[in-house]
């Protein structure tokens, strides 16, 4: 039997059902399956450039590092806290911020569950569909997530945005929010090579609602050994690619290996 997904019409907000190959709501708004096998639900008027998010190369850099394993640990953390966590023995997540697929299809299999990943970027979901058949994914933004109110067990958001008042009305009381963000230490052998100076950091997660309470909260740290190769697909992967210079870059390329700090917070909220 077919996986029926609690979508939500970006345009009306009423119930999205699959007919043949495209999401119809009530008021006949469709929307077309694409022949990879993601569905774009971002309307225009949400779109802030005409193609958000993550580029090819920026995806293509990451899948490249993170099919080597070099971020595992993170998934472990992620997929432990969600089976320690959950309510039900096959939980539907929705993973956003799902980039290229890594974490979506490891947290599947992890966990026993029912995935839904949800990028801004097109490129991205397109990718996404060459991991995995078995997943939803879906070309929308986290600040208007195309999911029906209470509808979702676990939302994941590794190394992505925390967006309150939406992951409130998605998930069904008594669902949690695992989310993964990039400590202080967080590659800084990385960004004392690319920049010229280094500051030191004060990150922390941001503030939540009344509506959810904290099960636990603590922070992960790692390392790990990279080549050239795999070097340069952290940085194209990362925001640093845009601000490195010629000068950072040859710097970067004369370097053979190097060993890198993994640092991350982890949260769990609930949804009360």
């Amino acid at each position: 039997m077919e996986k029926e997904y609690p979508l939500r019409c970006p345009v009306c907000e009423g119930k999205l059902r699959k007919i043949e190959k495209s999401y119809v709501c009530g008021k006949n708004h469709s929307f077309d399956i694409a022949r990879q096998g993601y569905v774009n639900l971002l309307p225009v008027q949400n779109k802030h450039s005409r193609s958000p998010g993550d580029t090819r190369a920026m995806l293509l850099a990451r899948r490249e590092f993170l099919d080597n394993g070099f971020y595992e640990p993170v998934c472990r953390d992620a997929a432990e806290l969600i089976n320690k966590y959950k309510k039900t023995k096959t939980p539907l997540i929705a993973d956003i911020g799902s980039g290229e697929g890594y974490y979506t299809c490891q947290l599947q299999e992890l966990c026993s569950a029912d995935c839904i990943g949800v990028d801004i970027a097109k490129e991205a979901a397109k990718m996404s569909c060459s991991r995995s058949r078995d997943i939803l994914w879906t070309v929308a933004t986290a600040s208007h997530l195309p999911l029906e109110d209470e509808s979702v067990d676990v939302i994941t958001a590794v190394f992505s945005l925390f967006v309150n008042d939406e992951y409130e009305r998605v998930l069904k009381k008594g669902g949690i929010v695992v989310e993964i963000s990039a400590g202080n230490r967080h590659l800084t052998e990385l960004k004392s090579i690319i920049y010229d100076e280094v500051f030191v950091q004060d990150k922390h997660q941001p503030a939540f609602s009344e509506s959810f309470s904290e099960l636990c909260s603590f922070e992960r740290e790692f390392r790990i050994k990279t080549d050239k190769v795999r070097l340069r697909a952290l940085l194209e992967m990362t925001p640093h690619s845009h601000r490195i210079s010629k000068e950072q870059s040859d710097r970067l390329d004369s370097i053979s290996r190097l060993e890198l700090t993994v640092n991350y917070l982890i949260r769990v909220l609930e949804k009360k």
